[in-house]
């Protein structure tokens, strides 16, 4: 491909980036930092933290998304071990199916976890039916620890980052430093804790640190739990008065600088610290072969968690196959006139072309501009081709709702975007922002089909006079046609259910999006709770069906695109 070709995708990322990128965000911290006479000014952090509503809410932010971290480690940590180092009944099954909970959406297991701990709810059934309390106690679970349920529920979406993580940096310790503390008698636990723990580290602070960054801006969860004292439900009720008031501007601008702090540390600092490593043709490590004892245990372990991760959607998919589900430990009466009514109802219809609008466009868009970005990092010499693969994956660093807000204040009226402004439409901004967001999947699956695919093919035509366009539609595209598809299944699949930018974003009934119609669904007296769990029941098949067929296609290297 020719350098001028590199030079226009170089300069058209730029832009895009610029634009839609890089302009939202200086908007944020301009209306976080900056005063009315353009001075640098704190002025407004420091009220905010001085009102004990906001300051409350920004700690328990902080406090839920640390708890979820905490949580997220013990069920991720311990599985990445055994995976990495025993073979057991179940292990390459259970690998590919820990990354379900990552791809299915917080905020619908939420409502499946509402209809679990809730004081009719099926726990307080079970515990009845054991006969462990008298007929008709109840205990309202959810009723003063909904901090906990929140955690819980986003722990067990993203324990997965910990997994992939963990289980990448481990595969990577020579096997030697292992080996020589068990011969000088360190074993077990004290082998893990003094040898393997901190080898491992920078894989771990990477994976907590994205489980820390979602959990900390997570909007949906909290929503459906009503637990509105957190900061990411302070900004989204503080939308409707951005012109008059500042402190969602300073609330966000708070919250994308702890977030690309962090992120930096994660990639940047501790990223680069990998501590003992193999190299190429260092030994690599064989899994252990367990007695069959051990070895049941270890598929038990990864079969509970597995469970309990998925236990919130199965329930939701219970909800939506039920009639009525009240004081009992199964739904009392079974209907399919929900999983009909979520197909036809006025809102779900509209919600679902929509969702396919949105998503087919702007999977597109990922597809046009990351196989080009892919190609220029990879195939050609100019210069910029560093500062491409940088930019290409800072979206990954920056949460959708400060992505969203930013868009909010970029298109408000009165400003040079105000064409734009969502209030009125916002079909273009909610395509840039699925674009923007799932970008770097796209760019990472293409990246990884050119490096496996030789130049030797591209050059053998361009020598015979084969023009470049035409070497690379037919000859590079199918090579990595494959990795291709992977990617937009990907990049389709989380724009179908992209939760901040629908919220924040559809503020009109007609322009809603599946995730949109959910939680207005869900929030419907009667039968919404159960028409709302059937849209969701919909979605998480077609998802799963996509992540099927992404495994299918990528095997292992799927893993490599979703972590961090």
């Amino acid at each position: 491909m020719s350098r001028a070709f590199a030079r226009f995708v170089l300069l058209f990322t730029a832009v895009f980036f610029a634009v839609f990128f890089f302009w939202p965000l200086i908007q944020i911290l301009k209306g976080g930092f900056i005063n009315a006479d353009g001075k640098l000014s704190f002025s407004a952090v420091y009220a905010l933290l001085g009102e004990p509503l906001y300051l409350k809410a920004m700690l328990n932010s902080v406090l839920l998304a640390t708890t979820a971290t905490v949580f997220a480690f013990i069920l991720g940590l311990p599985l990445a071990y055994i995976a990495e180092r025993f073979e057991f009944a179940g292990r390459k099954l259970f690998s590919s199916l820990v990354l379900v909970p990552l791809i299915l959406p917080a905020f619908v297991g939420a409502i499946g976890i509402r209809q679990l701990l809730g004081q009719a709810g099926a726990l307080n059934s079970l515990i009845v039916a054991l006969h462990l309390a008298p007929h008709g106690w109840s205990f309202d679970y959810l009723g003063s620890n909904r901090f906990i349920g929140v955690a819980l529920v986003d722990a067990l979406s993203l324990y997965p980052l910990i997994i992939l993580n963990a289980a990448a940096s481990l595969a990577q310790i020579d096997p030697s430093s292992e080996e020589a503390a068990e011969n000088l008698g360190c074993t077990g636990f004290r082998r893990f804790f003094k040898i393997t723990l901190p080898l491992i580290k920078s894989g771990l602070f990477a994976g907590g640190t994205l489980v820390f960054i979602w959990a900390f801006t997570d909007l949906g969860t909290p929503l459906v739990f009503d637990y509105f004292n957190v900061t990411p439900v302070q900004i989204y009720q503080g939308l409707s008065d951005l012109g008059s008031n500042p402190y969602p501007y300073a609330l966000v601008a708070i919250m994308l600088t702890a977030c690309l702090i962090l992120y930096s540390l994660g990639k940047g600092v501790f990223g680069n610290s990998r501590g003992v490593i193999s190299s190429k043709s260092s030994a690599r490590y064989t899994r252990k072969t367990l007695s069959p004892l051990k070895a049941a245990g270890c598929t038990a372990l990864f079969l509970s968690v597995t469970l309990l991760a998925i236990l919130p959607h199965l329930c939701v998919v219970l909800i939506a196959f039920s009639k009525d589900w009240y004081g009992s430990l199964l739904p009392s009466q079974f209907t399919t006139g929900n999983i009909s009514a979520a197909l036809s109802h006025n809102l779900a219809v509209s919600s679902i072309a929509n969702s396919l609008k949105y998503a087919s466009v702007s999977t597109f868009i990922d597809l046009c501009l990351g196989v080009s970005i892919a190609y220029v990092i990879v195939r050609s010499k100019i210069s910029g081709r560093k500062f491409l693969d940088l930019i290409s994956i800072l979206p990954l660093a920056v949460p959708g709702l400060v992505l969203a807000f930013g868009y909010l204040v970029m298109a408000r009226e009165g400003s040079f975007f105000s064409a734009l402004n969502p209030v009125r439409n916002p079909t273009l901004l909610l395509i840039i922002a699925y674009s923007i967001r799932r970008l770097p999947y796209v760019i990472r699956t293409a990246v990884s089909g050119f490096e496996q695919t030789s130049e030797t093919l591209e050059e053998a035509a361009q020598n015979l006079g084969t023009p470049p366009l035409q070497v690379m539609l037919k000859i590079t595209l199918p090579l990595i046609s494959a990795n291709l598809i992977a990617g937009a299944i990907l990049a389709f699949s989380f724009a179908m259910l992209e939760v901040s930018d629908s919220l924040i974003l559809a503020q009109k009934q007609t322009f809603y999006p599946i995730t949109k119609a959910i939680m207005e669904l869900f929030q419907l007296l009667g039968d919404g709770k159960y028409i709302a769990s059937a849209l969701g029941s919909w979605a998480m098949l077609v998802i799963s069906l996509a992540i099927i067929a992404v495994s299918v296609v990528l095997g292992k290297k799927l893993s490599s695109v979703l972590k961090s």
